[in-house]
């Protein structure tokens, strides 16, 4: 897909009717924390409120970290996981999973907090009807970071994910590390192999840091049908994530720490699986909580791009990120049948520059997410251009912002999330004001010509250029000559 040189950024499409208004908190690198309206007003900015990713409580509370561990020792480690309040107070913080002796930094306690986390009472971290996230107690699932060795996957030292329940106290009352279930991931005896030997290496001054599965997402089921229908794998306590270098989605029990449910990392072994076709380096697979349209069903951002692991072949020479895609999809996919129930992908566009580009249109390689809006809309982020946008259940943009901030270093986004304005007491509702969609094929800069075909000129049939062409010359010189 060629980028336009000139586009206009902010609110660029709102549809007051068809959307679900509400304030949108999206993560700005280099600034922080950024609520803004409908129009793309910024209304609050926690000034560099670190987005891994940041979400909003109610009453104007907001999560995120104080702080990133130097990147010359880790990979994406974040340093805490803190509540401020609307005047950027801290209500809560939490940094003592591992205390940190990194050369030339003060020692420190970190969370080594990445990707993901959730506040007790809302299993997603995004606006549910009646199921809001606990501000002054409750327990909080954090997605972190620990340094583990494992022979059976590798002789090298991995970055594991580890999942963390911790209580307001902050004291760690439940843990689960992915490498002590490397036996139940399904990897071929060609996947292990590779991962054996290369399994996803960073170089840091701190040595070779590998980064073998990197989960992205993590979140409880919460309350669902399938569970209510006796379906065990689907228990409300139960965690998904997926790992974005394996192309693997997975519930985990609770209980027990088994997994119970999987989809990848090969999508050929069976026929549902064929029909889905091969998600690739996917991000936010979380299930669609009770209350909103589409419950139950497992949402996915699949981002196309380069992941998994595998035979080496001519466009993967050591069996790494062997599974390619140049476009991305969102999948809501039925956990039960498998059956692809919605999705949305770049040839859905149809208006403007966008339907020439075909899947190309809509891609991120990297970061994004989808959540699913009461009203049945899905607002997506495609992160790698730092593009919000909301769509209807039937593939129409009702509402699109692009980041204006990219001047400050903000080229990506992470994940943005909808939430509605009485999450936020201390502001009144602001107006909303249509922005009505631009045509791209007529709209011009002031100074530019309007492009009008004309001095339209008769050429002989017999060129085969058909019996008009638009000429740069005047019929005078088409005479002359």
């Amino acid at each position: 897909m060629g980028i336009p040189s000139v586009f206009p950024t902010g609110t660029t499409i709102y549809d007051p009717e068809k959307c679900w208004n509400g304030y949108t908190l999206m993560p700005i690198k280099k600034i922080g924390a950024v609520l803004i309206d409908m129009n793309g007003n910024v209304v609050r900015v926690w000034k560099k409120f670190q987005g891994f990713p940041n979400k909003l409580l109610p009453g104007g509370y907001v999560m995120g970290s104080l702080g990133l561990r130097d990147a010359d020792y880790s990979y994406q480690d974040q340093t805490d996981v803190t509540q401020l309040d609307w005047d950027g107070n801290v209500v809560w913080k939490w940094n003592k999973k591992e205390y940190i002796e990194d050369e030339g930094h003060e020692p420190q306690w970190m969370a080594r907090q990445h990707h993901d986390y959730q506040r007790e009472g809302n299993p997603v971290g995004y606006y549910v009807p009646g199921m809001e996230c606990k501000t002054d107690s409750g327990n909080t699932l954090i997605l972190t970071h620990s340094d583990v060795y494992n022979k059976r996957i590798s002789d090298k030292r991995l970055l594991d994910d580890t999942i963390l329940e911790v209580d307001w106290e902050g004291n760690i009352v439940w843990e689960w590390s992915v490498n002590k279930h490397f036996s139940e991931l399904g990897f071929s005896e060609a996947a292990k192999n590779v991962l054996f030997r290369n399994p996803n290496i960073h170089h840091t001054q701190n040595g070779e840091m590998c980064d073998w599965m990197h989960i992205n997402s993590m979140s409880i089921l919460g309350p669902n049908k399938w569970y209510d229908q006796g379906d065990e794998r689907f228990h409300p306590d139960n965690i998904i994530w997926d790992a974005r270098e394996s192309n693997i989605m997975a519930i985990i029990s609770k209980k027990t720490g088994k997994i119970v449910w999987q989809i990848g990392p090969d999508f050929t072994v069976s026929k549902e699986l064929r029909k889905i076709g091969q998600i690739i380096g996917q991000h936010h697979c979380h299930m669609i909580p009770k209350g909103l349209p589409g419950e139950g069903n497992i949402l996915i951002f699949d981002n196309g791009g380069w992941a998994g692991y595998g035979l080496p072949d001519r466009m993967s020479k050591d069996g790494t990120k062997v599974d390619i895609r140049d476009h991305s999809r969102v999948l809501e996919i039925n956990p039960v049948t498998l059956e692809v129930v919605w999705s949305f992908k770049g040839s859905d566009l149809r208006e403007g520059m966008m339907a020439m580009c075909e899947n190309t249109a809509f891609y991120s390689q990297l970061v994004s997410s989808a959540q699913r809006l009461p009203n049945g809309n899905t607002m997506i982020t495609e992160g790698s251009f730092a593009r919000i946008f909301e769509v209807t259940p039937e593939k129409e943009i009702v509402w699109e912002f692009k980041n204006p901030f990219e001047n400050e270093g903000a080229a990506m986004m992470y994940r943005a999330y909808r939430y509605p304005y009485d999450y936020v007491p201390q502001l009144e509702k602001p107006a909303e004001v249509p922005v009505a969609r631009i045509d791209n094929m007529t709209f011009r800069m002031p100074g530019a010509a309007s492009c009008v075909l004309q001095n339209m000129v008769e050429v002989p049939e017999a060129t085969g250029y058909g019996s008009k062409i638009a000429a740069c010359v005047t019929e005078e010189t088409v005479e002359e000559e």
